[in-house]
């Protein structure tokens, strides 16, 4: 079960379904965390210093928000792999599922940046469209 993580409450709901659903079927969780290269796109105006330090951040956040999440698996007696990428989420989720092979893809129907009035995200909505496997979303 591949689990991206965004630092939502939708995506932290997410992976506690997922982690339901691996207790009951003995599957495994991959948490994954994508530093989204369109926020890197919008530093290159900065100095390779400040470029560096904002990158390390961002990094640093999803190192955070992955280490919550893992947190939560061990709650439940959960072991779970994390990777951090950085790219376009939906197309970084998808090449990731790909190629561990994952049966299923468990995401928030928004994230971090959806407005509550949409229905579904875009990233959530293009893994849909490109995953070659099932994706279940969470709307908790």
């Amino acid at each position: 079960i591949l689990v991206p993580i965004d630092g939502s409450q939708n995506s932290v709901q997410a992976s506690e379904l997922a982690y339901r659903m691996a207790k009951l079927s003995g599957a495994h969780v991959t948490l994954l965390y994508v530093v989204d290269s369109a926020v890197l796109d919008e530093i290159a105006r900065f100095s390779a210093q400040q470029r560096a330090e904002v990158r390390e951040e961002l990094h640093e956040n999803g190192r955070q928000y992955l280490a919550y999440v893992e947190g939560l698996a061990q709650q439940e007696n959960l072991t779970v792999q994390q990777e951090i990428r950085e790219g376009i989420p939906y197309e970084e989720i998808v090449v990731l599922a790909t190629a561990v092979g994952v049966d299923l893809i468990v995401m928030g129907h928004v994230g971090q940046r959806g407005p509550r009035r949409i229905l579904i995200g875009s990233v959530t909505e293009r893994v849909i469209e490109f995953a070659h496997c099932p994706v279940l979303v969470a709307k908790l």
